[in-house]
C-alpha cells in the first residue's frame, strides 16, 4: 500500500485575552474557584458516619466566645472528645443537647 501523502489544512486563530470565548472562560474558572474555595471552607470530615466539630466551629455555631464553651465543658453541658491538646464535639451530641433544651413558649388563646 502507498502512504497516504494528503495534507490537512490546519486553520490557527490566535485568541487573547480580549476573545469572548476566553473571556467566557476565565469567568467560567473564577466562578469555579469561588464554589471549590467555598466547599472547603464549609468542608467537615464525616468518620463513621459523624460529622466532628472543632471548638471555632461550634462558638460560630452557638454564637457564643471560646470562654463561654469552656465553661460549657466545665459544667458538663457539652460533651466533648479530647485527644492530646485537640478538642472536638460530635454534631449529633450538640443537636441533641439543643433539642433536650428547647424550650417553647406557646401561647393559648383559649
Amino acid at each position: 500500500m502507498k502512504p497516504d501523502n494528503r495534507t490537512i489544512p490546519i486553520t490557527m486563530d490566535l485568541l487573547t485575552n480580549d476573545n469572548e470565548e476566553i473571556i467566557s472562560h476565565q469567568e467560567m474558572i473564577l466562578i469555579l474557584r469561588d464554589r471549590i474555595e467555598n466547599i472547603l471552607k464549609n468542608y467537615r470530615p464525616v468518620m463513621n458516619g459523624e460529622i466532628y466539630l472543632s471548638g471555632e466551629d461550634v462558638c460560630k455555631l452557638l454564637h457564643i466566645s471560646k470562654r463561654t464553651l469552656q465553661q460549657y465543658r466545665d459544667d458538663n453541658i457539652l460533651p466533648y472528645i479530647q485527644i492530646g491538646g485537640k478538642i472536638i464535639y460530635k454534631e449529633t451530641d450538640l443537636m441533641t443537647i439543643l433539642e433536650q433544651n428547647y424550650i417553647n413558649h406557646k401561647t393559648n388563646s383559649d
